[in-house]
């Protein structure tokens, strides 16, 4: 369904232009950082990827195709996508094929 706009018309004459607005942020414009945690987690390694500048939905779909991919268990908060252990070269790996800058951030 199309946001906004007219719903249903009896004017004949009425043309309506759609723009297409490009919301779409450049993978190259930020760099995705990847760490590795324990603190505060009863000493359960979690792999967190911060720094994704992209909406919600894309978060959410780049979590669940990551969690896919390699069989593991994880969820995403407030913009963080959270992976159950110490995964950081295969996520980076899986990242960089997707056009995405990362880093490595701690252990």
């Amino acid at each position: 369904m199309k946001k906004g706009g007219i719903v249903f018309s009896t004017n004949k004459n009425l043309h309506i232009e759609e723009e297409e607005e490009e919301c779409a942020v450049s993978k190259n414009n930020f760099t995705v950082s990847v760490c590795f945690e324990k603190k505060g987690r009863a000493g359960k390694g979690v792999t967190i990827i911060r720094g994704i500048e992209e909406d919600s939905n894309t978060i959410k779909k780049l979590a669940k195709e990551i969690k896919k991919t390699l069989s593991i268990g994880g969820s995403n908060k407030n913009g963080e996508i959270i992976l159950q252990g110490r995964i950081q070269e295969k996520v980076i790996g899986l990242l960089n094929k997707k056009g995405y800058q990362t880093k490595k951030v701690g252990g």
